[in-house]
């Protein structure tokens, strides 16, 4: 038996990733017990999420509704499954820049003391298996922010003769800058699943990703950009801008193209890497431009108020370059770029979010 054990399963790449490596084969343990709605009320929750695997997955998932804080029950997880586990992919997080300030102790809590668990586990119980970490491109800080950026029609933009044009690398760094309280719990991790990889010689990764999107996102607010603006236009709900004339550039990467990256460092795992994942130049947006596009395909305007104030550590531009991992694992290819990534999600979910009385 080969197993692929998953944290944060219910979760948008958590749930991408039990069904694609379901799909190789492989028997998917997950472990998700719905933090997200503690953390962003009952419209976030991922329980649907799990039902949804455990009807579509039958006997290839078997789930656990376990705390990755919680030491003891983790390790029983890891100790039923042992050498059994052929991958660990660690998706579970407390991902909101705002949230965070409100409780920083749960913050850090989840975000370095839970992969510190899920890490120490892997090395007792099955330190041959590679660890694929989601970490995020926030461990940069707001450093983007130091950028010479142009401001255009619908977006802020760097010269074409820039050396980050094309995207910005993972030389970029992560010191005396300005981070949040969330992107100090996420370097934390990232930098222990690092040194795991290069102090026990074990195969983990730290994938820093752009805005990870799909139509199995829970939207809200606090997290979820694309999917949150098609939620808010098909809803009638008003999206509110915060800073940045709303002309901030993210890119989208669909979880369908994250998790085929996880699956090629699987197949071929190294020690303590770090990739820069996003949607790079293939796949990117503004605020405005996704409000317009958003448009386009329901027919119907963008409720819209704009805020002065951007939130505290928020990229005003973020285009990541994913030349490294590219480089490693020439044979993956992006597939989704921002509109299609929209239709989807706007496909996914037309008989869901609708206008509420």
């Amino acid at each position: 038996m080969s197993v692929a054990l998953v944290t944060g399963s219910g979760g948008l790449i958590g749930s991408e990733a039990v069904r694609h490596f379901a799909g190789l084969g492989l028997d998917v343990v997950g472990i998700d017990n719905d933090m997200r709605q503690e953390f962003f009320g009952a419209e976030a929750s991922t329980a649907w999420n799990v039902a949804r695997l455990t009807d579509d997955l039958g006997g290839a998932y078997t789930h656990h509704s376990i705390d990755i804080r919680d030491r003891n029950a983790l390790a029983k997880i890891f100790q039923r499954y042992g050498r059994d586990i052929a991958v660990v992919i660690h998706t579970a997080a407390q991902p909101s820049h705002d949230w965070a300030v409100r409780d920083p102790f749960t913050d850090f809590d989840v975000n370095a003391g839970g992969t510190l668990n899920v890490l120490q586990n892997v090395r007792e119980h099955c330190i041959e298996a590679p660890v694929i970490h989601c970490s995020t491109n926030k461990v940069y800080g707001d450093r983007p922010n130091s950028l010479p950026l142009v401001e255009l029609e619908t977006r802020w933009e760097l010269e074409p003769d820039h050396p980050y044009y094309n995207g910005i690398k993972e030389d970029m760094s992560i010191d005396a800058c300005l981070h949040s309280v969330f992107g100090a719990s996420k370097v934390a991790a990232d930098v222990m699943v690092q040194e795991y990889g290069r102090y026990f010689d074990m195969k983990t990764a730290c994938f820093r990703g752009g805005t990870l999107t799909g139509p199995a996102h829970s939207a809200t607010e606090l997290h979820g950009f694309l999917a949150y603006v098609m939620r808010c236009n098909m809803e009638r709900r008003t999206y509110n801008i915060f800073g940045y004339q709303g002309k901030q550039v993210r890119d989208a990467i669909h979880s369908s193209d994250v998790v085929s990256a996880f699956e090629a460092f699987f197949r071929a795992p190294r020690s303590a890497a770090v990739y820069n994942l996003g949607g790079g130049r293939h796949s990117n947006v503004s605020n405005r431009e996704a409000f317009a596009l958003a448009e386009k395909i329901t027919g119907v305007e963008m409720v819209t108020e704009y805020r002065e104030a951007n939130r505290i550590g928020d990229h005003q531009w973020w285009i990541g370059s994913n030349e490294a991992f590219q480089r490693d694992y020439p044979d993956w290819k992006q597939v989704y770029d921002v509109p299609m990534i929209l239709q989807e999600i706007y496909e996914a979910n037309v008989d869901k979010w609708v206008p509420q009385a």
